[in-house]
């Protein structure tokens, strides 16, 4: 039997990772790299990549046979046709002001589109200050398009931001008389083949120059792939920001939720502007490791806290106004990293609370990933709030994208 192995590559707001799996799942080879700049710097995505790939054994990258890509949901490139990047990327957490009479007669009542946070509003500022003679491109789709050198082709579910209807496999008919439209990549499914790996850029990474390229899918469904989230269960993602995802029986529109295919499930889910992001405001990993092992997760705070990475929120609250809140703040740093902790978990109780309410059920059990979810006094605190049994994944979401490329329909 040839020797095959499949890799998954996610791009977070802060790094890379990449996970190496064979033909049985097993994991072969696992790493990440921070970026060196600015999230919003598409190169960093680019030079962090291949510094990643400069360190994995030859004999592995010789039998890695397929690649599939996971980014942030919403983080929109503008690009020329070459795939040069003309600026800074829109980072999924920014909201678009500048065109709601605009963004409005194109999305009329489709609540969700018709959002700030869309990225159909970072588009219209994009070809407002770039013109419409560009293409518009979430972050999985262009980093998939720079190992092909072909920037045409985007995945469904990172396309649904900026408008594309899952359900009827089309971009929404007020596009077609558009220039927009011509901005916009064309379409391909999670799992199905984009192409082969460009030999220049094989060359450069020492890799298989057979390289299969895999459309891949957002970092949440990756995620939700990697953990194996069953019907009754729910996925709670405590990265920069908390994600919350459940399988759902019917569709439907909410402002703030997405609605993506996986696996041949409907699934429903929501992302909060605040998360892990905030923490890091504040504190070092070590330092909040060290102030985590003084708190009492039994013995509740008298703080509120609100804690949004920055101003306006998604979900569980569709607010763009909405202020932090994070004061007072004591004088313990152990007792106000336990406020944080404690304000996050609300928000979560929250988002669960609004996707029952849209949903009908709450999940029996909570899947938990991301590097939030290895704080023991944190789970404590979230599960005395929530009421419902946490159990933590010890996937990555790059796995998830690795069991996409091995699972692919090529």
């Amino acid at each position: 039997m040839r020797k095959e192995y499949f890799g998954g590559l996610d791009f977070g707001s802060s790094g890379v990772r990449i996970s190496i799996i064979d033909c049985s799942k097993k994991i072969i080879y696992e790493a990440s790299y921070s970026y060196k700049s600015q999230f919003i710097k598409p190169e960093s995505w680019i030079n962090s990549c291949m510094e990643l790939f400069k360190d994995i054994p030859d004999e592995i990258k010789k039998y890695l046979s397929r690649l599939s890509i996971s980014g942030t949901s919403g983080t929109l490139i503008p690009c020329q046709l070459n795939g040069t990047n003309l600026g800074d990327a829109i980072p999924y957490y920014k909201k678009c002001s500048s065109h709601l009479d605009k963004l409005y007669l194109i999305s009329g009542d489709n609540k969700f589109l018709n959002s700030p946070y869309s990225s159909l509003a970072k588009a219209l500022e994009l070809i407002e200050n770039f013109g419409d003679d560009i293409l518009l491109r979430h972050q999985a789709d262009w980093i998939s398009g720079w190992f092909l050198r072909d920037w045409s082709l985007g995945e469904e579910g990172n396309n649904i931001k900026l408008g594309w209807d899952i359900e009827k496999n089309a971009w929404p008919s007020t596009f077609c008389s558009l220039s927009l439209k011509n901005c916009l990549p064309s379409i391909i499914k999670s799992g199905k083949l984009l192409g082969k790996i460009n030999q220049i850029v094989a060359n450069k990474l020492k890799v298989n120059k057979n390289l299969l390229i895999i459309a891949g899918t957002t970092d949440s469904n990756a995620a939700f792939i990697a953990s194996q989230v069953k019907k009754d269960e729910g996925l709670t993602v405590l990265g920069t920001t908390i994600v919350l995802k459940k399988i759902i029986i019917k569709t439907f529109s909410h402002p703030g939720v997405t609605i993506h295919r996986v696996n041949g499930d409907w699934i429903c889910g929501g992302s909060s502007n605040a998360g892990c992001g905030i923490l890091s405001k504040f504190f070092s990993d070590q330092q909040i490791e060290e102030l985590s092992r003084q708190i009492n997760p039994y013995k509740k705070t008298s703080l509120n806290y609100l804690p949004l990475n920055s101003a306006g929120e998604r979900f569980p609250l569709d607010d763009p106004l909405l202020e932090p809140l994070i004061k007072p703040r004591p004088v313990s740093d152990a007792l106000f990293l336990q406020g944080l902790f404690e304000g996050l978990a609300k928000i979560e109780l929250q988002g669960w609370e609004k996707l029952k309410e849209l949903t009908g059920t709450l999940p029996k059990k909570i899947i938990t990933i991301g590097g939030g979810s290895r704080n023991s006094q944190w789970r404590v605190i979230r599960e005395k709030m929530l009421k419902i049994p946490i159990i933590n994944s010890n996937k990555t979401t790059s796995f998830g994208s690795a069991i996409i490329a091995l699972s692919a329909d090529h």
